[in-house]
C-alpha cells in the first residue's frame, strides 16, 4: 500500500499539548513539512518564545533554543553571525513579538539579518490567560478588555507586517491565515518562501499568520476561523506587503 502521509522526520513523535483547534500545530507541521523538503535539518536551529510556543523544542527534531521573552530575534542574529551556515529561524506570538519584544524585532529588521520570522498573530495573549495584546483589534472582548478595545484608551491595532515593511532591512514580509484550506496551502508556500529567502542569502523574511485562538476567544474552532475572516482580516489584510526579489 502507498503511503500518503506520514509524520515529517522534523517533528519528534510527541503529542502536541495544544488546546483543540489552535493554529500552532498547523504552523509546527508545516516547519517541520518545508525543512525536510528542503533538505537542511542538520542545519536548522530554531528559537523558541516564550508563550503558547514555549514547548516547541519538545516537537521539533532539530536544534531549538529557548530564550527570554520578546528576545528571539536578539539571539537568532547571534546565532547567525556565529554559524553562519546555520538557517536560523524565530517562532513568535504577538504578545511576544509585538508587545515586549517590539524593538528586538524592529532593530533585527533593520541590520537586514538574513533570518526567517515567523510571527504568530492570534490577537490575544494567549498562554496567560486571555489579556489583551497590541494585535487585539477594536471591540475585541478581552479578560483585561471585557467592554471591548476602544482607541481611545487603548489604542488601534498594531499591524506589525505593514510597520517592518518600512525598513530598508525587511526584503520579503507577507501576512497570510489558517481561515481555511487554500489560506493553509497559501501558509505552506509562504513559509518555504521565507526559508529559502535565508538559503539564497536574500536577508530578513518576516511572515506572519493569523492564526486561531478558540479557548481564549470563546469560540468553537469552527466559529474562530469564521472569526478570523469575518473580523481579524477585515483588518489585517492578507497578502505579500514586501517583496525585493520577485
Amino acid at each position: 500500500m502507498k503511503k500518503i502521509f506520514t509524520r515529517p522526520e522534523s517533528l519528534k513523535e510527541t503529542p502536541f499539548r495544544f488546546c483543540p483547534g489552535c493554529g500552532h500545530s498547523i504552523v509546527h507541521r508545516m516547519i517541520a513539512e518545508v525543512i525536510d523538503e528542503l533538505g537542511i535539518r542538520e542545519r536548522v536551529i530554531g528559537i523558541a518564545p516564550v508563550g503558547c510556543a514555549v514547548f516547541a523544542y519538545d516537537y521539533f527534531n532539530f536544534d531549538v533554543i529557548e530564550c527570554a521573552h520578546g528576545r528571539p530575534p536578539a539571539v537568532a542574529t547571534a546565532l547567525k553571525r556565529v554559524h553562519p551556515d546555520a538557517i536560523v529561524f524565530s517562532y513568535q506570538g504577538d504578545g511576544d513579538l509585538a508587545a515586549i519584544g517590539t524593538a528586538e524585532i524592529i532593530h533585527c529588521a533593520n541590520r537586514g539579518d538574513n533570518l526567517s520570522i515567523f510571527f504568530i498573530n492570534n490577537a490575544t495573549y494567549g498562554m496567560t490567560g486571555g489579556q489583551m495584546a497590541p494585535t487585539t483589534i477594536l471591540k475585541q472582548q478581552t479578560t483585561t478588555s471585557p467592554k471591548g478595545k476602544s482607541s481611545k484608551n487603548e489604542g488601534f491595532p498594531l499591524k506589525v507586517s505593514e510597520l517592518i515593511a518600512t525598513i530598508d532591512g525587511a526584503v520579503f514580509v507577507a501576512r497570510t491565515s489558517l481561515n481555511d484550506i487554500k489560506n493553509v496551502l497559501a501558509t505552506r508556500m509562504l513559509v518555504k518562501r521565507v526559508f529559502e529567502n535565508q538559503i539564497e542569502k536574500r536577508g530578513f523574511s518576516f511572515l506572519e499568520i493569523l492564526s486561531p485562538c478558540p479557548t481564549d476567544w470563546h469560540y468553537t474552532p469552527t466559529d474562530s476561523m469564521k472569526w478570523i475572516k469575518n473580523e481579524m482580516m477585515t483588518v489585517y489584510k492578507n497578502g505579500i506587503i514586501k517583496d525585493l526579489y520577485r
